[in-house]
């Protein structure tokens, strides 16, 4: 009750809120040193001094009031433990007689204790001891159950097994020496187990590379079946192409897909590729296996890709390509289903340097061939091999480039050998019309390249127009379209139908049109052969339809796109003009024949007494040479071939009669003379009158006639028999009458012109035929006026 009096005391005599501030300060526990640091930059340090003893002063006063309050609970607390020491006394000796009898019993149990606890060491011994012994007893279990897997070629489960025991036995093994023996061997089993799967994968390389030519050789085989079936569908799209272009009715397309499993097919065993890399990936060096079959595959493809040089090529490529085609589908199987053996890029290496070995080794062989056949042989078995092996993924593209860059050297080889074959058709020949006593020789000749001129079947025998070589050259050019079209089949380009149509217009240009032109300029070819040329070419202008048909078929192109007006054949402008050529040949033939009929003409007597009653005799020969040359020509060349000849032969007549009045060995004729002439060319005329009405000309030919080619001698006759030949400088009458007469021709003859007859008394019987002397008179008119004319 005292003490709080002094407090208040305390508080009243402190020296202000300075020493409040420094006490709260202190008494919160906070730093003091910003307070001294300012005290001691004020200069005033000692009063820092003075607050903290008044603080310190504060601070003892309240200790010792503290104290003051509560001793009389300490005193209490003392006593109460003096009496606590005296009951842990008392506690303390009966503890200790408890200790004592507590030994006394406890003695005997120690003993007894003691046995328990050897007893269990020896039971801790004893299964310590049994489970180190089936730990062994596991180990070596499973060591029987390796070797025997081993030697049983389960190498997996084996691997498998060692695995187990490193991993969860092997630590384990109490046995040292046991521990040893089995470390030191599961690397020996492991490279035992190796080389086991390697020697199987050996034999296996073997065994593949043996395999691989019957694996190339079906999976072609299969190509081949393929395109056969391509081929027989496209010959059926084509005839229902012709079944519609013809109008027979509609068809039905159907689709027939035969699907075929490859695999199956190709019996490829891969078993000791997979084993070999599954054992070589748990034993942890699948990269060594894989580089060991790349490595070892390589060099059996290089071995593969060298030419024998015993055999001949052309004997030796199918079992070359074979062999190589098989080798990359083998390698095919083993990309998509080994599990990374092989890489994609390893594949494409190893097929870069084989592609590029096999188009150097094509060039090479192709550069050293001279038969066409061969060349077509080696080329369609490499597209097979190329359409084989794009069905694996291989970009053959580099292969094809070569066979469509040798097409040109193909190309030459086949058009030398048709060269040849027409050479020998066209020597072998007679010029003569084909007879053909039976049906199938019709068919066989004509119908199978649609050279009738009708429908309706002749009756036999039957003549043709043409002779043994139309037929004979529609062989040979339809065998060429079928092997251009089989090389640039199924190679690089898609649609080759202007290519085949480049060729095509080549063996006809420059290997049927030459030889023609030369059988036609031999020199020995008669007038017979001339004609039958001609008729031939003129056949063969005609087929030149059929052969670009033909080579559409061939190509798959739609008959339609041939048959447009543009897409004709060059070949066909050229054989046209051939033909013209071989018509002025059998013409140049003809009038050379008709000239050794028409110099019959120098016998004739110019100055004859007496008016003939009968044609000259050359006339009847050269009539009668007409006559047989009409007939056969009717018979073999077209109506418009046989008008040309017609007018061609006429018109040299007439030049020749012409020429014998302008010749310099005719000095004088006489009025006599010209109506023998009157005479012969009344019975040509008759003649052409009647072959342009028999031959069917005048229904062709209305506007002009046979006759029409004797308009210029027969003017000529006409003026030189006229009563008053002096009207031939009349314009008008000359217009009407002799239009066809030149004026210096007419001059020249007319001064041959001598109407009296060389006779004894010749004058004075003129002198009696007053018409005689006036037809004089008016012709020397016309002589004098021609000459003042001229």
């Amino acid at each position: 009750m005292q003490a709080k009096p002094k407090r208040r005391v305390v508080a009243e005599n402190g020296d202000g809120p300075e020493d409040l501030v420094l006490a709260t300060t202190i008494g919160n526990g906070e730093d003091l040193g910003p307070a001294v640091r300012h005290a001691f930059e004020m200069g005033k340090p000692e009063a820092l001094l003075q607050q903290l003893r008044h603080v310190v002063k504060k601070k003892e006063v309240e200790i010792e009031e503290l104290c003051k309050l509560h001793y009389e609970e300490f005193i209490l607390a003392v006593d109460e433990l003096r009496g606590v020491l005296v009951d842990a006394e008392e506690l303390k000796s009966e503890l200790s007689s408890d200790n004592f009898r507590l030994q006394e019993v406890s003695s005997s149990l120690l003993l007894k204790l003691e046995e328990l606890l050897e007893s269990y060491s020896v039971k801790k011994n004893v299964t310590e001891a049994i489970q180190m012994s089936k730990i062994c007893m596991q180990v070596m279990d499973l060591c029987v159950k390796s070797n025997q897997d081993i030697s049983e070629g389960r190498f997996y489960p084996a691997l498998k097994t060692l695995e187990l025991i490193e991993k969860n036995y092997l630590k384990h093994i109490p046995v040292k020496t046991l521990k040893r023996v089995i470390e030191k061997r599961i690397p020996t089993i492991k490279a035992h187990i190796e080389k086991k799967v390697t020697t199987e994968f050996n034999d296996w390389l073997v065994r593949v590379r043996s395999m691989a030519r019957e694996i190339g050789q079906t999976a072609i085989g299969q190509a081949a079946s393929a395109r056969q079936r391509d081929e027989e569908l496209r010959t059926r799209q084509r005839e229902a192409e012709e079944q519609i272009r013809s109008g027979l009715g509609d068809c039905v397309y159907s689709l027939d897909v035969e699907e075929i499993d490859e695999d199956s097919v190709l019996k490829i065993d891969l078993t000791p590729v997979y084993r070999a890399h599954h054992i070589h990936t748990c034993l942890g060096i699948q990269q060594q296996f894989r580089d060991y079959y790349y490595k070892n595959r390589l060099l059996q493809l290089s071995s593969d890709l060298q030419i024998s040089s015993i055999q001949p090529f052309l004997e030796s490529h199918q079992t070359f390509f074979a062999q190589i085609a098989g080798y990359f589908i083998v390698e095919d199987r083993v990309l998509r289903t080994a599990g990374g053996v092989l890489t994609t890029e390893q594949v494409e290496t190893i097929w870069e340097t084989a592609i590029g070995k096999m188009t150097s080794m094509l060039e090479v062989q192709f550069s050293r061939m001279d038969t066409p056949s061969h060349l077509l042989l080696i080329k369609d078995y490499v597209t097979l091999v190329g359409a084989t092996l794009r069905r694996y993924g291989y970009q053959v593209g580099t292969l094809l480039e070569v066979l469509d860059n040798s097409r040109d050297k193909y190309h030459e080889l086949l058009l030398e050998e048709c060269r040849k074959q027409i050479v020998d058709v066209l020597g072998n020949d007679t010029y003569e019309q084909m007879v053909m006593k039976k049906e199938y020789e019709y068919n066989m000749h004509v119908l199978a390249f649609h050279l009738q001129t009708s429908d309706i079947m002749p009756a036999f025998p039957y003549v043709a127009p043409f002779s043994s070589t139309v037929p004979d050259t529609c062989r040979i050019v339809r065998s060429f379209i079928e092997d251009s079209v089989s090389y640039l089949s199924y190679g690089g380009r898609m649609n080759f139908y202007d290519v085949v149509k480049k060729y095509l217009d080549k063996l006809l240009i420059d290997v049927l049109n030459e030889a023609l032109l030369k059988a036609i300029y031999s020199g020995t070819t008669g007038v017979s052969q001339a004609m039958q040329i001609a008729a031939n070419i003129s056949v063969l202008e005609r087929a030149c339809d059929l052969f670009l048909l033909q080579a559409a078929q061939h190509c798959g192109v739609p008959i339609r796109i041939a048959e447009r007006p543009n897409a004709s054949l060059t070949a066909k402008v050229v054989l046209k003009t051939s033909r013209d050529a071989a018509y002025l040949a059998l013409l140049n033939l003809v009038n050379s024949k008709l000239d050794e009929f028409m110099t019959l003409t120098d016998s004739i007597n110019w100055i004859i007494d007496e008016v003939p009653q009968n044609a000259n005799d050359y006339i009847n020969e050269v009539v009668i040479y007409l006559d047989t040359l009409m007939s056969t020509a009717q018979q073999i060349l077209p109506i418009d071939a046989l008008y040309k000849v017609g007018i061609g032969a006429l018109e040299h007549i007439s030049n020749s009669i012409g020429n014998a009045f302008l010749s310099e060995n005719l000095k004088r004729f006489n009025i006599n003379a010209i109506m023998g002439l009157d005479n012969d060319l009344k019975m040509l005329e008759s003649f052409a009158d009647e072959k342009f009405q028999s031959t069917g000309l005048s229904e062709l030919h209305k506007e002009g006639s046979l006759r029409d080619c004797l308009i210029e001698v027969r003017q000529l006759i006409n003026l030189l028999l006229s009563s008053q030949p002096e009207n031939f400088m009349n314009p008008v009458i000359r217009e009407r009458h002799y239009n066809c007469l030149d004026y210096k021709k007419v001059a020249t003859i007319c001064e041959k012109y001598k109407d009296s007859p060389d006779r004894l008394f010749g004058s004075l019987s003129n002198r009696n035929n007053p018409k005689q002397n006036a037809r004089k008179k008016s012709m020397d008119v016309l002589k004098r006026r021609l000459r003042d004319f001229n």
